[in-house]
């Protein structure tokens, strides 16, 4: 609804503040700010679950290159608790696991060049 104000300049008075115009007008508006049917409004994809491939270990050993090598990936960086699965305190012992291993020379920093 559009009404002037004390200037004379039209005013939109929509709750929606005219960001869509027209078609948010009358009773059975489909593309309302947060309606499902609105193109600009996706809702996320839900993600699977990762297991936690320590499953409530709490020692992280620096010795182990078996366990350290699911931790990084091919070019030598430590892959994100994001990917891993695993819980925000085995994160921060497998990246303090992983530099005390290259810092003892029993891990690269950088993976092998393959040319």
């Amino acid at each position: 609804m559009r009404q002037s104000n004390s200037r004379g300049a039209m005013q939109n008075n929509n709750r929606d503040g005219g960001r869509f115009g027209n078609a948010n007008r009358g009773p059975n508006n489909n593309f309302g700010p947060n309606n499902a049917n609105n193109p600009a409004f996706k809702k996320r994809t839900q993600t699977k679950k990762k297991n936690n491939p320590l499953q409530g270990d709490r020692y992280v050993d620096y010795l182990d290159m078996k366990l350290l090598g699911r931790f990084i990936n091919d070019q030598g960086k430590i892959l994100p608790r994001r990917i891993t699965g695993v819980s925000a305190y085995q994160q921060r012992r497998i990246v303090e696991a992983i530099k005390y291993a290259r810092h003892l020379a029993l891990m690269p920093f950088v993976a092998l060049d393959t040319r």
